[in-house]
């Protein structure tokens, strides 16, 4: 067994640990960690009661990384996301008090019901991985990453995410019901209590930062990219597309689909893993022209589209 395989078979531990106490839904586990694996950033959006708190607090908890977790309401301000100084009278110097941002995996609980202003302080950290108060830079713990949720339905007192927010979240997805099976299955395991207090951490941070580091070795072939840049000028060029994909968002899925190919057990991508995700990876990013909207077509219809239009390469090495 090579080295890498050694450390594909801890990240299937890994899902098989989250999967303890978020039944049937491992679409959104292998999703969450393949944003994980390319330290980018996730949005779940769905109604409550789903499972998007319990799912994030999983992967911290399987991980044994640092956690914090974010309640947003319009009282949160941005000072503490960021943190800010205090003057300290003992030793006559201000000092940087951490802010929530300061931890391996933040979850920003209903996101959408802060102020755009506190909204607007992640941004830095999410793009830069750093935060600056008052003109001095701290560096965040690697790996960061941002796990946010928002309630899709109900709108009264939510401040919907701007574009430019949305664009730093490589992939947004939606948990879903679960099928009576499952929804049985979750009622039954808590008769005997949580079965979140028995998730137990199955790696340490330095197995998964050499995880990581593996994901930057996946084999990405160049015609992998002309794909990757031929569907999102697909995007751009539909007549139901107002506001195509950025090359942001094709970096952002060549990124997901090396981590993808990873958790998948291989060591190259291919362009499945490219079809797969450009749903969860481009579907926040893709602004509809008014007339698709009122015929009630969505970014998905859009997107299928898409793929039909271009042609996947025939090697993928």
């Amino acid at each position: 067994m090579s080295y890498m395989e050694a450390n594909q078979r801890l990240i299937k531990q890994l899902s098989a640990e989250i999967s303890k106490v978020i039944k049937g839904k491992e679409n959104a586990v292998r999703m969450i960690l393949t944003a994980l694996l390319s330290e980018g950033h996730i949005l779940i959006e769905d109604v409550p009661g789903v499972g998007k708190t319990t799912l994030a607090m999983a992967l911290g908890k399987a991980t044994g990384l640092s956690f914090r977790r974010a309640q947003f309401t319009p009282d949160v301000m941005a000072s503490d996301i960021t943190g800010f100084t205090m003057y300290n009278r003992d030793e006559n110097r201000f000092e940087y008090r951490t802010g929530l941002v300061m931890t391996n995996i933040l979850l920003a609980d209903e996101i959408n019901r802060t102020s755009p202003k506190t909204q607007s302080a992640l941004l830095e950290a999410m793009e830069e991985k750093r935060v600056t108060v008052d003109g001095v830079v701290h560096q965040l713990p690697s790996p960061f990453i941002v796990i946010a949720t928002q309630n899709s339905q109900g709108y009264v007192g939510t401040f919907p995410l701007p574009e430019a927010q949305l664009d730093r979240f490589q992939i947004r997805i939606s948990m879903g019901y679960p099928t009576i099976e499952e929804e049985t299955r979750i009622m039954l395991d808590r008769l005997s209590g949580n079965p979140a207090a028995e998730i137990n951490s199955v790696m340490t941070a330095e197995q998964l930062a050499e995880c990581i580091e593996d994901v930057k070795n996946v084999t990405f072939a160049d015609s992998l990219a002309k794909y990757i840049a031929e569907l999102s000028a697909a995007t751009r060029m539909h007549p139901g597309v107002e506001l195509g994909a950025s090359p942001r968002a094709s970096l952002a899925l060549m990124q997901a689909a090396r981590a993808y190919a990873y958790i998948n057990g291989r060591d190259h991508v291919i362009p499945e893993d490219i079809a797969q995700l450009i749903f969860p990876v481009f579907s926040h990013r893709i602004a509809l022209r008014q007339e698709m909207r009122m015929k009630k077509q969505d970014v998905s219809s859009v997107l299928q589209d898409v793929l039909l239009s271009v042609t996947p390469p025939v090697k993928s090495r």
